[in-house]
């Protein structure tokens, strides 16, 4: 049998998709916006452990990814805000049912088939 190859096409956009998700920080920071943290600073604050430094690298990331869209209002001192773009909530949908999946795994307990896990309810 054949192995399947990523296309070309493909291949980039996965990839890029793979650099911004598949950092442990990404995720964080899409359900902190999702719960309505919208300013860097209380970002920061909200998201134990994460550094000034990263917390700007994922906030690019996911802005040049369109998961998040970056507003910088003309204020003294200058104010900026990031919400959830269509993707990014489409996403954040799709972490939550992964969590909620993660969940119902967990408590079924381990050896135990998929369908055996749902019939349990």
């Amino acid at each position: 049998m054949k192995d399947k190859k990523i296309s070309r096409s493909v291949r980039p956009a996965y990839a890029q998709l793979e650099d911004v998700v598949g950092c442990k920080w990404s995720v964080s920071v899409l359900q902190a916006v999702a719960e309505g943290v919208s300013r860097p600073g209380a970002l920061e604050r909200h998201i134990r452990g994460i550094s000034t430094k990263v917390l700007s690298e994922r906030l690019r990331k996911l802005t040049n990814y369109g998961l998040l869209s970056r507003h910088v209002y003309a204020e003294v001192p200058p104010r900026t805000e990031y919400l959830l773009t269509q993707n990014g909530r489409k996403l954040v949908s799709i972490i939550d049912q992964l969590k909620l999946l993660d969940d119902e795994m967990r408590s079924a307990g381990p050896g135990a088939p998929a369908d055996a896990r749902r019939q349990r309810r």
